[in-house]
């Protein structure tokens, strides 16, 4: 060690390093969780900011996760779809969310073609004459997301059903929402009624193959749009 460096972040490495033995001693004892900050920081001989950091750096590495109120445990922390979900915005992108809106809304309106009631295909109606009408941004994205959760619904799958609100939920994001709309024109708006109308009639004829192939239509021009976006402004690395 050099004269510059600082007592705080030698302590920190040796912290760091007596931490990986007791967890590598831990796992071949069985056990799941080490002592407290206080107790490590006794045994090592270093402070409990010391040990704090050491923590932070191990959690990073994913050999520990921590949960205030009950202490540190050993290995990665355990899933949370919630959590997921609620970064898949910054993870995915919208070229990604139409690829598997091509996979799953095609078949949901194929469904919805030998499910839905009358009573749904009302509903679609009323939602698509709302999505028609809007007059700004917020209020065409809630009637549009409204009328395709509509139609999945009405497919009477429980399954697909929260898949979609998965994938409808990122494509919520407020940034994508801007740039979906900075890419309609009045040309696409009236195609996108059109198509919208073209997937609840086949729905109401109980076609499910005409649903179907319209619903794909409708998803094709939105991402052939995209595409266009993304060619004229490549996406950054993610």
């Amino acid at each position: 060690m050099t004269g510059t460096d600082k007592p705080a972040q030698r302590n920190s490495s040796l912290a760091l390093e007596r931490l990986r033995i007791l967890i590598d001693e831990a796992r071949r004892e069985g056990r799941e969780q080490l002592a407290t900050e206080r107790e490590l920081a006794e045994e090592i001989g270093v402070g409990r900011r010391a040990v704090r950091r050491a923590l932070d750096v191990l959690e990073t590495e994913g050999r520990i996760w921590r949960r205030q109120g009950a202490g540190t445990f050993i290995g990665p922390e355990p899933g949370h779809p919630e959590r997921q979900i609620a970064r898949l915005p910054k993870m995915s992108n919208m070229l990604e969310v139409m690829e598997v809106r091509l996979r799953i809304e095609p078949i949901l309106a194929q469904f919805a073609a030998l499910r839905a009631t009358p009573t749904d295909v009302a509903a679609m109606r009323e939602l698509a004459a709302r999505v028609a009408s809007a007059e700004d941004m917020d209020s065409r994205e809630l009637w549009d997301s409204a009328l395709h959760r509509a139609i999945a619904s009405a497919a009477g799958n429980t399954l697909f059903l929260t898949l979609f609100d998965v994938v409808d939920r990122v494509r919520q994001d407020t940034n994508w929402r801007h740039v979906r709309e900075a890419l309609r024109s009045r040309e696409t708006i009236t195609l996108y009624m059109a198509q919208h109308t073209e997937v609840i009639d086949a729905i109401e004829r109980r076609d499910p193959i005409a649903a179907e192939l319209a619903m794909r239509q409708h998803l094709l021009a939105l991402q052939e749009r995209l595409l266009f976006q993304s060619s004229a402004n490549p996406p950054e690395t993610r």
